[in-house]
């Protein structure tokens, strides 16, 4: 299942006790057509606040009319969740595990526009953004990212491989696009708030590649706000797919 959503109004993807969640809107509307219940499972966990242009998810159906369904849902769901398409794929294909690689975008914007806010970061400051691309080289050499991970994370490990890391300014406009394989919790939104201290001079390249040593999440930088984040993409291997 291909899902886009604007996560302002949601407690992030994953149901919780308190408050709404995408998967839980989206599990019960599947559970309401369907009439029985559906579990679904995605690529990964987003924050309060933060939104996806692309969410992928499995939930195992009987036979279906996947175009029905489709319409179906975004009938049923409200107007911040669209389902984009259902695929079949194999029977133990996992949304979760199966990911090779996950896109993340954020969005920062130097002048006061109404149609930003939410889904972009207002910040005025002027940056340096060719200082800030020698920093994101030195991310796509690096391994260990246990300093922009949230303390108190269970994983195995803290090491991802990073694919893609650059920062490209259009006039007032700033896109901040990061793609590997895997990423800890509050990864991204730390990696930007150290990038940004990086754009202003408040890090060297030097101090930059010290935090990455540390392996201590009070050296880097802050987590910039949640509006400006989007799971932009996630990409499965061809052979999981049934058409």
């Amino acid at each position: 299942m291909d899902i886009s959503y604007r996560g302002t109004n949601f407690n992030g993807w994953q149901i919780q006790p308190n408050g709404v969640t995408v998967q839980e809107e989206i599990e019960k509307a599947l559970s309401t057509i369907l009439k029985t219940e559906v579990a679904i499972v995605g690529s990964g966990r987003t924050d309060t606040g933060v939104h996806a242009t692309q969410q992928v998810a499995h939930f195992d159906a009987k036979k279906i009319d996947r175009e029905k369904l489709v319409f179906k849902l975004n009938s049923f769901l409200n107007e911040d969740i669209s389902i984009n398409g259902i695929r079949s794929v194999k029977e133990d294909a996992s949304a979760r595990f199966d990911a090779t690689s996950r896109t993340y975008h954020y969005h920062l914007n130097q002048a006061k526009n109404p149609f930003k806010r939410g889904v972009s970061y207002y910040f005025r400051p002027e940056l340096n953004v060719a200082e800030i691309n020698a920093a994101c080289e030195i991310i796509k050499g690096w391994q260990n990212f246990e300093c922009f991970s949230k303390v108190h994370t269970e994983v195995n490990n803290f090491n991802c491989e990073i694919f893609q890391a650059k920062w490209v300014q259009d006039g007032s406009n700033h896109l901040f696009e990061i793609a590997g394989n895997r990423f800890l919790r509050g990864m991204v939104r730390a990696v930007v708030g150290t990038l940004i201290d990086v754009g202003l001079g408040k890090t060297s390249l030097d101090d930059f590649r010290e935090i990455l040593e540390s392996n201590d999440r009070r050296k880097a930088g802050r987590a910039v706000p949640a509006e400006g984040l989007f799971l932009q993409k996630v990409v499965y291997p061809k052979d999981i797919y049934l058409d």
